[in-house]
């Protein structure tokens, strides 16, 4: 077994233990309801924040329509299981399949399109599936779609969310992930290079919007009612903070940046007189202080404690 297989495997040792002593804590209702909830959503976000870091962060493309691709999912999902009485675990795949599919169309046309231009496209695509779907009276349309069945929970969320980081890790790390890398350095020089900078654009862009499809899912049957409210173009450029938050570029930057933009949220809760300032103001004094984010393009496993901590546990541990 490699190194890096090794740190894999120490990483899903210390994501099954840290999902035991939350879980315990929330059976023995020494969490809340309040801040199981804000768990889950952390979960979500992390989910949304990882697969659009894929798009924006490592492919260097600027995508403001995430919550398009959220919608759909959830959408999808709540079809699944309310109408034909399928399982969760079939509608969050019928939901990754329809977000990626469209995913996968709408990025043929709009990622030959670069920097402002494409932000402005992914936006107006992002509420175009927004307009549509508060039209469609099948599902709920303006008013939403009631009576959804209470799906989620903590263990559902935290291993599919283990599952979405695991999966685009490995893209970043593969060849097509290198590929993505080299388009978001130079895409002209990676075209004279040979690499297909549309075929791998859209690429990343499918991945990123299954799996925006998929925390659609879970979202939506975590609450008995959604809206299309929920998926404006604010919820996208929330998830874009998340993701230039934590660092473009890093997986374990989108962690950071989705539960530090929750728990911020959450615990400002009480005081909704201020919360957005607050907010705001903690936003712009990270900005100015760290511009590159929480972790930049570092991971955790290459930070030099962690890295140490890993190699010694692995049997990599060289001697002093």
């Amino acid at each position: 077994m490699s190194a890096l297989r090794k740190k894999d495997f120490m990483m899903l040792v210390f994501g099954l233990v840290l999902f035991a002593v939350l879980q315990l804590m929330i059976s023995n209702r020494i969490i809340g309801s309040f801040w199981e909830l804000n768990i889950i959503l952390i979960c979500v976000n992390v989910i949304m924040s990882a697969s659009l870091n894929l798009i924006n962060g490592y492919t260097g493309q600027f995508s403001l329509g995430h919550a398009g691709f959220m919608a759909i999912g959830a959408y999808v999902g709540v079809v699944a299981t309310v109408k034909f009485g399928l399982p969760l675990i079939v509608a969050l795949i019928l939901g990754a399949i329809a977000a990626g599919s469209l995913g996968f169309l709408i990025g043929l046309p709009t990622l030959r399109l670069r920097g402002d231009y494409l932000a402005i496209a992914t936006l107006g695509l992002g509420e175009i599936i927004r307009i549509v779907i508060m039209n469609i009276d099948y599902v709920g349309g303006a008013a939403g779609f009631k009576g959804i069945p209470h799906y989620t929970n903590f263990a559902w969320v935290f291993f599919v969310m283990l599952i979405t980081l695991f999966v685009i890790k490995n893209f970043v790390n593969s060849a097509h992930g290198r590929a993505c890398i080299a388009i978001r350095e130079n895409e002209i020089a990676a075209e004279a290079m040979g690499v297909n900078t549309t075929r791998y654009k859209v690429m990343a862009f499918t991945i990123g919007a299954a799996f925006a499809g998929v925390a659609g899912g879970l979202f939506a049957h975590q609450f008995y009612l959604i809206s299309p409210n929920s998926f404006t173009f604010m919820a996208s450029f929330n998830y874009l903070i998340m993701v230039v938050l934590g660092g473009l570029g890093s997986i374990t930057g989108s962690i950071a940046g989705a539960f530090v933009v929750t728990f911020i949220s959450a615990a400002l809760a009480s005081f909704p007189e201020v919360r957005m300032i607050i907010y705001a103001l903690a936003l712009i004094l990270l900005m100015f202080y760290r511009p590159q984010g929480l972790f930049g393009y570092m991971e955790i496993t290459n930070m030099r404690p962690v890295k140490k901590l890993l190699d010694k546990f692995s049997g990599y541990a060289k001697p002093v």
